[in-house]
């Protein structure tokens, strides 16, 4: 027998072991996660009793690689167009909460006698709560259609991002060992100038990309190249120092903004399931039920720490945010977890050696309790908030109230505002685009030209004009463009204000003059840099309209890409009217639903929930505003308008399954091609198709019949029966031998 490697014995016992796990879990009920991590542990080298892996490092390398899809997967449903449309509300919220559970989890790890670097990994694990826990609770409860669901999804998007930044940030905390506020400043700067720089590029040149290739992919090849872009960003991320799980979620985000990202996410949906699957499994293999034992203090502390601390900040942060007392109490309920992202950030500490071995165990122990408490929390959230409205004061009350009417009037936004912030936004972009320019000419044109082209000055010359023809655009974006220029005309208006317009106009054109000699300054001496800047100057001056034209190109093209999905996220908008609690969302209606085969007019929405039918969306179709007269299909997606309470009236209608068509049959019948004679004596002899009743009787459906020899394919409802026909039903075989059994009925 020839020998198999322990790579792959070890992956078989691997996916062996998650499998039947996945199925006691799957009929318990309860979330995969944990039977992940519980075949881990019994796979594992700490229990002897079933077989045990032969190579654990062999099996972190897959897991790696688990958390890269992981992450993947996270960056396609993350988009960037998601986390500015959270809002101000979500945002203050996932703030409060991560510096809270930062200052708790450091200041439990202290308490209880732990390493400054252990309580601060700590505080980071116990900062983000589990997007897979929360969704899954949402849709077992039914509340995904309440107001509060949508700000906790607001919070997660927030949470993901911070998560990114944190892993970066302990990092580089990990290496120093020590608060130097330089360093920590310098990573936060480089991430941000690199995030900038993938997502201009990546939107630049991606959604193009795939655009162009539309017609060449089928299945097969777009999953080949999504995989092959991901890893490409991996390596890339690797490369500048950042972690291979930041390059995956960056890739994921930019795909997201294209219309590929769906069908992306459809594709690799396998790919991350078997990857995660090992991940969490590699996951229980590193726990040590002893250590759990003798920690078992700590993580009865931490585990209150997280679900009080995260309630509390959670329902604060919201309160701070102007929501009202029960939306900020359910949402406070239920994110009181942790879960991937936690185990990703307590590897992070074992990989780079500077957390201690009982960590790792104790957040995947705390992890497991929170995932069983998340559902009753949640169960608890309106209770709850029934008890404490019982017992505050009327005035706190209407203290509370009016707070949360006030905080979300819509306030409108100032020429300054307008004006001051498009300047922010684009010294921001072109200055990161044009620094990236430089220094990628620096550190590989320049070596390239002066190797294989022309050496010397000459080379630098050369390069200084080919990097000038990349920079030229932006530096013209930056120094002239005006992308406000309605808010600037009205300030302009005012002459008390010019002084101060002016003074931006030349701060933009010196900073352009700056951007000029830093890169003059990688290749000249500062006399040779200044003469050769102002013929820059000079040049841009003489070409400006075409500079322009380019510029103009290279801005639409961008923001094409970056709208590409505009009209298809439009349907999926979430968005909530103040100060009514009333909101559009969306329902799928399953095929046994009562109201299927109906017309909103037969089934009344609007009188008996008091919603409106805002949308069906139906496959490739999308219907505005419905008539009455619409029926409801399988599979639709309808959109409604109502406060929580209606909608959640409503959502028990849809599910409501449709009754019996006959008494003392079964909800789902056996269905066959059936084929039935006319014979001399038969009931159908001599009459028309609708005058026999067969639908009536059978529920069945003619498809067919053979009359003289002649095949009539959905014959006409006027055809007549004659003797010899044979007649070919769909329908249930027990309610045809029916029909037939009434001839004899007739005879008697």
């Amino acid at each position: 027998m020839a020998h198999l490697p322990h790579l792959v014995t070890d992956l078989g016992l691997i996916l062996g072991a998650a499998g039947i796990m996945t199925l006691l879990f799957k009929m318990l009920k309860q979330p995969l996660v944990l039977g992940y991590i519980l075949a881990g542990l019994l796979v594992g080298p700490h229990v002897s009793i079933f077989p045990t892996i032969s190579e654990v490092e062999n099996i972190n390398i897959w897991a790696e690689i688990g958390v890269i899809f992981l992450l993947f997967s996270l960056g396609l449903e993350f988009s960037f167009k998601k986390l500015v449309k959270v809002g101000g509300a979500s945002s203050i919220m996932a703030l409060v909460e991560v510096v809270v559970m930062l200052l708790l989890g450091y200041l439990a790890g202290k308490l209880m006698g732990w390493s400054t670097m252990d309580s601060i990994f700590l505080g980071g694990i116990l900062s983000i709560s589990s997007t897979t826990i929360i969704i899954r609770a949402f849709d077992e409860l039914g509340v995904k259609s309440q107001r509060f669901a949508g700000l906790v999804f607001g919070v997660l998007i927030v949470e993901d991002l911070v998560a990114i930044l944190l892993m970066v940030l302990l990092s580089t905390l990990a290496v120093s060992q020590q608060f130097a506020g330089s360093e920590m400043l310098a990573a936060v700067l480089k991430l941000a100038f690199f995030l900038i720089v993938w997502f201009l590029a990546g939107i630049f040149l991606i959604p193009t990309f795939l655009k162009k290739a539309s017609k060449l992919m089928n299945d097969e090849t777009l999953l080949i190249v999504a995989i092959a872009l991901c890893l490409l960003m991996v390596i890339l991320a690797a490369q500048v120092g950042f972690s291979p799980a930041l390059g995956a979620f960056i890739m994921g985000s930019i795909l997201a903004e294209t219309t590929k990202a769906e069908k992306i996410e459809h594709l690799i949906a396998s790919v991350k399931d078997l990857f995660g699957a090992i991940f969490f499994v590699s996951v229980g293999i590193l726990i040590d039920p002893a250590m759990i034992v003798t920690y078992a203090g700590p993580i009865a502390i931490i585990t209150v720490v997280t679900l009080v601390g995260k309630m509390l900040s959670i329902t604060g942060g919201a309160l701070i945010a102007g929501q009202g007392l029960k939306t900020s109490i359910q949402s406070g309920m239920s994110v009181s977890q942790i879960g991937e992202f936690s185990f990703i950030i307590a590897t992070l500490g074992l990989t780079l050696k500077v957390t201690s071995d009982f960590l790792y165990p104790v957040a995947v122990a705390v992890s497991a309790i929170t995932t069983f408490t998340t559902p009753y929390m949640i169960r608890l959230s309106e209770p709850l908030y029934k008890s404490i409205e019982s017992v505050l004061p009327a005035r706190w009350i209407a203290s509370l109230n009016a707070y949360s009417s006030g905080a979300q009037t819509i306030n409108t936004t100032s020429d300054w505002k307008l004006l001051l912030r498009s300047y922010a936004m684009n010294l921001v972009a072109y200055s990161v685009i044009i620094i990236a320019i430089v220094v990628l000419s620096a550190e590989y044109l320049n070596p390239f030209v002066i190797e294989n082209i022309v050496n010397g000055n000459r080379g630098d010359i050369l390069t200084t004009f080919i990097t000038l023809l990349f920079m030229a655009p932006f530096l013209w974006a930056l120094a002239v463009h005006h992308p406000q220029k309605e808010a600037q005309g009205r300030i302009w208006a005012n002459k008390n204000y010019r002084s101060l317009i002016i003074v931006l106009e030349f701060a933009k054109v010196g900073i352009a003059i700056l951007f000029i000699g830093f890169l003059l300054h990688h290749f000249f001496s500062v006399q040779v840099a200044i003469l050769v800047g102002l013929a820059i100057i000079g040049l841009m001056a003489v070409f400006s309209k075409k500079i322009q034209s380019f510029y103009i190109q290279i801005e639409n093209r961008f923001m094409s890409n970056l709208n590409e999905r505009e009209i298809s996220e439009a349907a999926k908008m979430h968005q909530t009217l103040t100060p009514w609690d009333v909101h559009l969302t969306s329902f799928d209606i399953p095929a046994e639903s009562a109201t299927v085969g109906k017309t909103l007019g037969e089934l009344g929405i609007r009188e008996k929930f008091g919603v409106n039918v805002a949308v069906i969306d139906r496959g490739e179709r999308t219907l505005m505003a419905p008539t009455r007269h619409e029926r409801i299909l399988p599979g639709d997606k309808v959109y409604i308008f109502g406060t929580d309470e209606q909608l959640e009236a409503f959502n028990e209608f849809i599910l409501a399954k449709a009754e019996p068509a006959a008494a003392g049959t079964l909800d789902k019948e056996n269905v066959k091609l059936q084929g039935l004679m006319v014979s001399s004596d038969s009931v159908l002899l001599h009459k028309t198709i609708r005058e026999s009743g067969v639908r009536e009787k059978t529920q069945g459906l003619i498809v067919g019949i053979e009359k003289n020899g002649e095949r009539i394919l959905n014959p006409d409802s006027e055809l007549v029966f004659e003797e010899g026909d044979m007649v070919w039903i769909v329908g249930s075989p027990w309610r045809i031998k029916q029909l037939e059994a009434t001839k004899e009925k007739e005879r008697v």
